[in-house]
């Protein structure tokens, strides 16, 4: 009976530390991350900061390799294999920690997840879509100073948490329905404007449709409701929509287009 009880005991430990790394990797934890609040309205500003990263690499290699509507030249990055990974290098050897200001952690999160983005696809170059990859959200793949994250867990269990609902924008799961991968890195020093421009730009382009009465808006607006609402989703969309939505009206949802956007 004691050895039924023991092999009892170690699988329900199994199972709950499976459990925890599933819950981890699917983002509803940090994974060990500091997640840093935005208080009030978000500055940039490089000041009180115990690092000011240099993310001018991944802002060359953006400019060379995504055009002006956002796709992405995967075969140029691909070309560009060994500056990639230098900067990718360099993000991962970063150590992030209450001591970065909220815009250090903010650009810092969001280029990590952009660019190891653009890394798993190049690490499967024959897919058609993000999807075709078996965990691409789930898995464990972006170092950070000897732990591993998921993409997922760097949107939801980091980004999300900090209370910045622009970074819907701002961060690009290589698909066409996506918000544009832009063609500049984010950098604590530019961080509100940067993303005040993808906010305007996503918000406006033909991803959504947006009248007064019958708007048909990203299903991003549906998937993350809970981050828009100030106080309603459509107050959100008529801070930065150049048509403005009644009050009260009803949003309908469009199809997300889950096709690689490759130039």
């Amino acid at each position: 009976m004691k050895r039924y009880f023991t092999i009892l005991l170690v699988i329900t430990i199994f199972c709950f530390t499976q459990s925890c790394n599933l819950l981890s990797a699917a983002g509803v934890t940090s994974q060990g991350q500091p997640t840093k609040q935005v208080e009030g309205d978000l500055t940039s500003t490089t000041a009180n900061s115990a690092v000011n990263l240099d993310h001018g690499a991944w802002t060359t290699l953006l400019k060379k390799h995504v055009n002006s509507a956002g796709l992405v030249d995967y075969k140029g990055f691909a070309n560009d294999g060994a500056a990639l990974g230098k900067y990718l290098e360099y993000l991962s050897s970063q150590d992030p920690d209450n001591d970065w200001s909220v815009q250090e952690l903010l650009a810092y999160y969001i280029n990590l997840y952009n660019a190891y983005t653009v890394k798993l696809i190049l690490d499967n170059p024959n897919v058609k879509s993000i999807q075709d990859i078996d965990g691409a959200w789930t898995k464990a793949i972006v170092p950070v100073k000897g732990r591993k994250l998921s993409l997922g867990g760097i949107e939801n269990g980091i980004l999300r948490k900090m209370d910045e609902p622009r970074i819907h924008f701002a961060i690009n799961c290589a698909s066409m329905s996506c918000p544009k991968l832009m063609n500049e890195a984010y950098t604590a020093g530019k961080i509100n404007e940067q993303l005040d421009a993808a906010a305007n730009e996503f918000i406006n382009s033909n991803k959504n449709d947006i009248s007064a009465a019958s708007p048909k808006v990203s299903s991003i607006f549906d998937w993350y409701k809970k981050d828009f609402m100030t106080p309603t989703v459509v107050d959100y969309i008529n801070k930065y929509s150049k048509t403005k939505i009644n009050a009260g009206t009803t949003l309908t949802y469009n199809d997300y287009d889950w096709s690689l956007n490759k130039q």
